[in-house]
């Protein structure tokens, strides 16, 4: 093949006039380094895109201005030569005003730097003024409760991933949560320019102001990380800056996992204020398991087809032996299996059997067993590892398949549960080397960062309002008032026990207080968690899906607030607890090296080294190819015709690679 393929080459060399006399050679272009400078001045607003940089992965430095040993913003802290080059050392400027300087020789640098490379800025709170191509606020006060709209501009370039209203959140109608001035840009002048680009009743609260050669982005509402609105326009914010190209890539992710499928879960009792073989202390009250029918699994099938929207049902095997064991038969087995292509199935555990240390329930709240040496008893790595290939063997018996290597214990057991058992079960690590798992779910709110248990990593997930012992949604609106009521109002009291943790709120309507209150709430926490580029799943169980069915007004609720803002382009990323931890996984080990990799943009290209062998997140424009390997490399890309860079995600090209890398930028249009 060495023939041909040479032939090739000398073909292509001679008709792309690639075999030319010598010429000389061009002087390089300026180069600018791949990094944000963040001045902050410690500020909400500043912090909010900090974290959105952090959360995407895009490098940066912050300097605090009230750091008395922070470095001085002159000529040599920003730009210096490399090559005979002039480089710019950062590719975009944040700051919390257009000039929080106190030495006014820091804004001069910062000026003349922005103006010499072509450097975006973007002023994070900006009161309106002549000075950033405003007129004096129409009016100022709360935006709470606003729906505000992206212009036309704004869409077609860094905010073209969305397409409808922005609201802005109104939580607590007696506190102010957002305060902005809404104004009018000046008219233009010689070489100055007022873009709108958000606003509200026509008049604007952000926008692009073209002065002195340069380009500002004006804010003139206050923002901070938690709010949806923030969130929702902060990734436009990163791609306006950088003008489409930066390291690190953004998506929105939600996946839903039902857990115990196939067992029931025990009822809350709405007279004693207990769960059943949970916390109540007394044996003899008793309340009827929820468990899905066949017609949960059908209305299950129409739901997700109609919402293009799949879930992942962690399986419980051991709960229809028992059906079958005491009925002879198990109708939701028949449901499922008729509709198995429907849905993700994955590994639960046979039985949902405690993992962790033997419980000793004769204390409130239990406690780890111990032996008569005072060592703690656990379920041995045999136990476990049956829990996890004995499930295995049934769904594949029954027609089920799935990815093996993943696996979610029953409560999250064998792994530490603070304060009563603060270390893993340590027989099971070696039960997770047996059965080859790789991916095991745990629970975001008592163990959020992914760590490993022995071959395995875990995957945390995020839980949903709604409670695994609740069938309906008076039920749910009854244990729910229990936990955030006074003594007063016939709750626990744990909120006034707890203030710093736990707030009390007036009783719930068990008729309304579902749909008015608990949906709304959870579904915008539920949002935040999507809009932070966090691909951790979240979980619910099946008696969620039984019943009242009280799951789907909740994930309607937050596809509707989703979709409604977000355009086609940038769907939903629902996928399977492997591919999530695999995500994680890239994060952690790209946040170990990204001050460590060098990549610039210079001359049309940009260039990427240094990674150590970790994938290098990177974003870029629509049209960017993929040139990496030299000119032969170019050219086998091209006649393969897989030379475009990445995948379209949010109107943009996004992908990870590895080794070193050189893209030819697309047309920026932001």
């Amino acid at each position: 093949m060495k023939g041909p393929i040479r032939r090739t080459l000398s073909v292509l060399a001679l008709t792309a006039g690639l075999v030319a006399p010598p010429q000389a050679a061009h002087a390089a272009g300026p180069r600018i380094d791949l990094k944000v400078l963040v001045v902050s001045d410690g500020g909400p607003s500043v912090r909010a895109v900090v974290e959105q940089l952090a959360s995407e992965g895009v490098p940066h430095r912050v300097v605090n201005l009230d750091d008395g040993s922070r470095p001085v913003i002159d000529t040599a802290f920003l730009q210096d030569t490399v090559g005979g080059a002039p480089r710019a050392k950062f590719q975009a400027v944040v700051l919390p005003n257009s000039d929080p300087f106190e030495n006014k020789a820091e804004m001069e640098a910062l000026v003349a730097f922005e103006q010499q490379f072509g450097i975006r800025q973007l002023s994070a709170y900006v009161y309106p003024n002549a000075g950033v191509g405003l007129n004096p606020p129409s009016q100022a006060g709360p935006l709470d409760g606003s729906s505000t709209e992206l212009t036309p501009a704004a869409k077609a370039g860094a905010f073209r991933y969305l397409k409808g209203p922005v609201p802005f959140e109104d939580i607590a109608p007696d506190v102010t949560e957002t305060y902005g001035y809404p104004s009018t840009p000046l008219p233009d002048g010689e070489g100055t320019r007022f873009e709108p680009y958000l606003t509200k009743d026509g008049a604007t609260l952000a926008g692009v102001y073209t002065h002195d050669d340069r380009s500002e982005m004006v804010l003139t509402f206050s923002a901070n990380t938690h709010q949806t609105q923030f969130r929702t326009l902060a990734h436009g914010l990163v791609t306006w800056l950088t003008k489409g190209v930066h390291l690190g890539l953004n998506r929105q992710y939600f996946s839903v996992h039902v857990d115990d499928v196939f067992a029931s879960d025990s009822r809350w009792s709405t007279a004693e204020n207990c769960t059943p073989g949970e916390d109540c202390g007394d044996p003899s009250v008793t309340t009827q398991p929820i468990r899905m029918t066949p017609a949960d699994v059908t209305y299950a099938v129409g739901w997700q087809n109609q919402r293009d929207f799949k879930l992942d049902m962690y399986f419980n095997g051991g709960g229809s032996k028992d059906v079958v064991q005491q009925n002879g038969s198990d109708p939701l087995l028949k449901a499922f299996q008729q509709n198995k292509s429907q849905f993700r199935f994955s590994n639960h555990t046979l039985d949902h059997t405690y993992l962790g240390c033997e419980q000793d329930y004769t204390v409130r709240p239990w406690v780890c067993k111990k032996n008569a040496q005072g060592e703690t008893v656990w379920a041995t790595r045999s136990y476990i590892r049956s829990q996890f290939a004995d499930n295995r063997n049934w769904a594949l018996l029954k027609g089920f398949s799935s990815q093996w290597d993943e696996v979610v214990t029953g409560e999250h057991s064998g792994l530490k549960l603070l304060p009563q058992q603060p270390q893993d079960n340590p027989n099971l690590s070696g039960a997770v080397a047996d059965t080859g798992v790789k991916w095991l779910g745990s629970d975001a709110s008592r163990d959020f960062d992914q760590r490993p248990v022995g071959q395995a990593l875990t995957v945390p997930r995020y839980p949903m309002a709604n409670y695994f012992n609740v069938g309906t949604a008076a039920e749910m609106v009854d244990e729910y008032n229990w936990i955030y009521n006074s003594r007063a109002d016939g709750g626990s009291g744990v909120c006034e026990d707890n203030p710093q943790t736990v707030t009390c709120i007036e009783p719930l309507d068990p008729a309304t207080g579902y749909e008015q209150h608990i949906v709304p709430l959870d579904a915008r926490i539920t949002l935040t968690h999507i809009l932070r580029n966090d691909p951790r799943p979240h979980y619910v169980h099946q008696s969620n899906l039984a019943e009242g069915r009280i799951l789907y007004p909740l994930l309607d609720r937050v596809l509707n607030d989703y979709r409604t803002v977000f355009a086609a382009n940038s769907p939903l990323i629902g996928q399977r607890m492997r591919d999530n931890g695999a995500e994680l996984k890239r994060r952690a080990a790209w946040n170990g090296v990204k001050n460590d990799v060098t990549a610039y943009w210079q001359d049309g290209k940009v260039h990427i080294s240094g990674g150590g062998g970790n994938p290098v997140p990177i974003t870029m424009p629509e049209g960017t190819k993929d040139s990496s390997g030299g000119l032969l490399g170019g050219i086998l890309t091209g006649l393969l015709g897989t030379d475009t860079f990445g995948a379209q995600y949010g109107g943009e090209r996004s992908d990870y690679k590895t080794g070193i890398i050189t893209l030819t930028v697309g047309a920026t249009t932001v």
